[in-house]
């Protein structure tokens, strides 16, 4: 082996999009960078009342250069020498319409500037409908197409997304002719692809959201798309058959990627994944331990060894595929739909006054205003969290539900809603933020029970990810309500650490996962314990938690799902309801909605 090899670790998060150069003989940070999407941050092409949430590919590729030259210029000429492989991580499932030759029709003429052609971020939910339609269209076929899924499909993934966007933009339709993760696409770009039939396509989204299955021969026949609708016909056949674990390599970088980048074109490009699948990779996952990527949203992982998994199927959640964390062990993934979005939710409440008011004073200036707001905005969890401390657990404090973006796992329902109940003249913004966490927490949970219940059992918890690094007040309360310690591991980058370790075993470096892992992992630097006396309350409060969950769903479950803008292809103008009954419906949905919030 060489003295000195480095790898590139490519994590595309919510926000931003992250890059990292590490020494693959020891898993030294020699450079960092981060590029924010500019796009994403002006809140262009998404609708958050309507649950769009839309990103143009251009934000990708520019943070995609930004990112690893800012670290090539940060490391030197030597260390870009010594590149041998770079791996991508993204969210998921985030697919995006292309064109024979695999660009995303935003880069083409005429779409530049419409959501439907673009990717559709994993939190966009505008495909609820289509998703109970294939809920209630599995139920036809003898063959259990759902059953690697948890039982339930998801708006959140791919062929739920796919159809929303036929049904709702012509033009689009007509353009398209495959349909493509965004972790498939990157590993795509940077090797050159020019046929989107030959893109590697990864086992992890494969498997998790598209229902890709090995005892199935690859997806479900052509019979169960078409049949589902018309429009989705002969899709199948503009798929894939084979999936690859992100061990393999998907290619060589172009000479375009490799001059753009100052990079040879020797380097290798692993094949990609999800970023809580080489999350959990950085973070030195264990069998049987919940790998908890704490952000935005949660993605909690577990491995298995499949001789012991063996036919073991767990409903409800987001599915279990072979090699799509550790090639050779199941792969086992669930999460909460809001996490960190529920904490900048109440954030963005109690600003509100600021944003909107403060630039009118006649008492201080503009620059004095604004330069207020950022300093406010940075410290009000910090002190949020300072001030929830305070407060004593006790069986009377409030209450909250954590579905404010829907309910991921278990049993994917993104229509239910979140409440906070209890609320008296005393409930000032400390307590309600308790509550908030508090629920968030119980949310996690409930995974860590069906888990049980369901025949895998989860022996320990690994934090990962923003919030579990800098949140002592939130991981502590995670230990008492589960009554589990919690190690939280020492990156901050772990999904891009994850990610150069696939670089490296992809570029030949490591011949197994296993190995990467142990000659780069960085290890943990804190352990939540639980306290006893706290444990206790939080178990009594947990029953009342399920309890008002339940009557929320019960609610919700009463009045019939509303219709999800048809949306014209400019993405604007939700379709009125066709009937007075639907419109009396819909009505009637929004006010429970309303209550439950």
């Amino acid at each position: 082996m060489e003295k000195e090899v480095y790898v590139i670790g490519v994590d595309y998060g919510t926000d931003s999009v992250r890059s990292v150069i590490v020494n693959a003989l020891n898993g030294q940070e020699v450079a960092a960078a981060v590029y924010p999407y500019p796009r994403w941050q002006q809140g262009l092409y998404c609708i958050p009342a309507e649950n769009q949430f839309r990103q143009h590919p251009l934000d990708y590729i520019e943070g995609l250069e930004y990112t690893i030259k800012a670290c090539l210029e940060q490391a030197g000429p030597e260390v870009a020498a010594a590149v041998k492989g770079i791996a991508v991580d993204t969210t998921g499932s985030t697919p995006v319409a292309v064109d024979k030759s695999g660009t995303p029709l935003a880069l083409l003429p005429g779409f530049e500037e419409n959501p439907h052609a673009m990717f559709v971020l994993w939190k966009d939910h505008t495909s609820v409908n289509e998703a109970a339609e294939i809920n209630e269209h599995a139920k036809k076929f003898e063959t259990n197409y759902l059953q690697y899924v948890g039982g339930i499909y998801s708006s959140e993934w791919f062929w739920a997304k796919l159809l929303r966007t036929l049904r709702t933009d012509e033009q689009v339709r007509a353009a398209t002719y495959s349909w493509v993760e965004h972790c498939d696409w990157v590993p795509f770009l940077l090797t050159g692809g020019t046929e989107v039939q030959q893109m590697k396509r990864s086992v992890c989204a494969a498997g998790h959201k598209s229902l890709w299955a090995v005892e199935f021969n690859g997806l479900p026949p052509e019979e169960f798309f078409s049949s589902l609708d018309p429009l989705l016909a002969n899709f199948r056949s503009r798929l894939f058959t084979d999936a690859y674990s992100s061990d393999k390599p998907a290619g060589n970088l172009s000479p375009e990627w490799a001059e753009r980048l100052g990079l040879s074109t020797d380097v290798v490009v692993g094949v990609g994944a999800f970023d809580a699948h080489m999350g959990a990779v950085g973070g030195q996952v264990e069998p049987y331990h919940l790998s908890k990527v704490m952000g935005t949203s949660t993605c909690d992982m577990l491995v298995a060894p499949l001789d012991e998994v063996k036919d073991t199927l767990v409903n409800g959640i987001c599915g279990q595929v072979p090699g799509s964390v550790i090639p050779g062990m199941m792969g086992m993934e669930a999460g909460q739909s809001a996490f960190g979005d529920t904490y900048a939710w109440f954030k963005k409440v109690l600003l509100w006054p600021l944003q909107h008011l403060l630039s009118q004073s006649q008492i201080i200036d503009a620059e004095t205003a604004k330069a207020l707001l950022e300093e406010i905005s940075a410290r009000i969890i910090p002190e949020l969290s300072l001030e929830a401390n305070k407060l004593p657990v006790s069986e009377n404090l409030e209450y909250a539900i954590d579905w404010l973006n829907g309910r991921r796992t278990p049993d994917a329902n993104q229509l239910l809603k979140g409440a906070i109940s209890g609320l008296g003249l005393g409930s000032d913004a400390p307590r309600i933020f308790r509550a908030l966490v508090e629920a968030t927490c119980f949310g996690a949970k409930k995974i860590v029970d069906r888990f049980n219940e369901q025949g895998v059992p989860v022996k320990g918890l690994i934090g990962l990810g923003g919030v579990a690094k800098k949140s002592p007040f939130i991981m502590q309360m995670m230990a008492d309500v589960m009554n589990m310690p919690i190690r939280i591991h020492k990156s901050e980058q772990t999904c891009a650490i994850g990610a150069a370790m696939f670089a490296a075993t992809a570029a030949g470096i490591y011949s197994r996962v296993e190995d990467a892992m142990a000659a780069m992992g960085q290890g943990f630097d804190a352990e939540y314990f639980p306290d006893a006396e706290r444990a206790k309350v939080y178990a009594k409060r947990y029953v009342k938690y399920t309890e008002l969950g339940g009557f929320i769903e019960g609610q919700l479950s009463t009045v019939k799902s509303p219709l999800i803008s048809d949306l014209p292809e400019t993405g604007t103008k939700a379709q009125e309801p066709h009937t007075d009954e639907e419109k009396q419906k819909e009505d009637a949905l929004e006010t429970a909605s309303t209550n439950n919030n």
